[in-house]
Formats: structure tokens, sequence, C-alpha cells
């Protein structure tokens, strides 16, 4: 089953292998006291980051970086103030020059939030596409997403 096929199914965080905690700020409320939609897209920036910029994971080269090019989010639950969040990332999809991650926002055990950022591997100086190398994608392997089928690029 791959991760597009069930959008609606509520994620379980336990599929998702890069874990971290943050908290839920009081600026990060709208004038309704819930959590503004726009902040998720940080959450889950948070997540991505994290995990792409520490070095000793070999997810990004040198010479080498990220951009998104695409973000979709699902909203599940409202999120209040004050709270902890637990944020989960996995890898969903390969393509050659991209990664695709499925990412949750769980609070109080409840998955409030859900999406899927593509990410697009370039070269830092031409700032163009350049395609993943088979060290990267082998870097990736501890954060394949569970529950579903990960296809593996074509190499």
């Amino acid at each position: 089953m791959n991760s597009e096929a069930r959008p609606n199914m509520a994620p379980r965080l336990e599929d998702f292998p890069y874990r971290l905690t943050d908290n839920v700020r009081f600026g990060d409320l709208d004038p309704n006291q819930h959590v503004n939609n726009a902040v998720y897209a940080t959450y889950f920036e948070t997540g991505r980051v994290t995990l792409m910029k520490d070095r000793s994971y070999g997810l990004t080269p040198p010479e080498l970086a990220w951009v998104m090019v695409r973000l979709d989010m699902h909203f599940r639950a409202e999120l209040r103030w004050p709270g902890t969040i637990e944020l989960g990332l996995g890898v969903a999809k390969f393509g050659r020059t991209s990664v695709t991650f499925d990412q949750v926002v769980f609070s109080e055990g409840k998955c409030v939030a859900s999406a899927q950022a593509a990410t697009v591997l370039i070269d830092a100086k031409t700032r163009k596409p350049t395609p993943l190398t088979p060290e990267i994608i082998r870097n990736f392997q501890p954060w394949l997403r569970r529950g579903i089928d990960v296809a593996q690029p074509a190499l």
C-alpha cells in the first residue's frame, strides 16, 4: 500500500522513524485561540530540517542542498496552547532528484495534522536539481516510513 492510498486513515506515530518533541507557543495561536494553520508548516519544517541538517546522518553532502517544492497538509483536529507536540517523519517516496516525506504532528496521543512534503536535491552553486546518489539513498534507509511500501529509486 502506498502513502497516497490512505490519506484519510489516522496515522500512527510509531510508523514514523524520525521523531522529536516541540512546544506549542502562545505566539502560534490565532484569534480563535487555536494554532494557526500556517504554523503547522513551521512544525513540519522543524522535523525535516532537524533531520536533514544533522551532518552525522549524511543526508546533505557538501556543495548540495535541499529545497521544498510541495507541501500538502491535512488538518485533523484543533491544537491549543499550552502543550507539547510530537513530530514524526518518514520517507514515503524517492524520485530521481527528490525525496518525499510523510509527516505528522501528535498532541496527547492524537494526530492533529499530517503532511506530505516533496524536497529536491540541488547543487548549491548552480541551484539546479541533481540526482540522488547511492550513498544518499543508503543513508535515508533508517528513515523509511513504516506501514507502506517505499519504492527504491532505479539507479
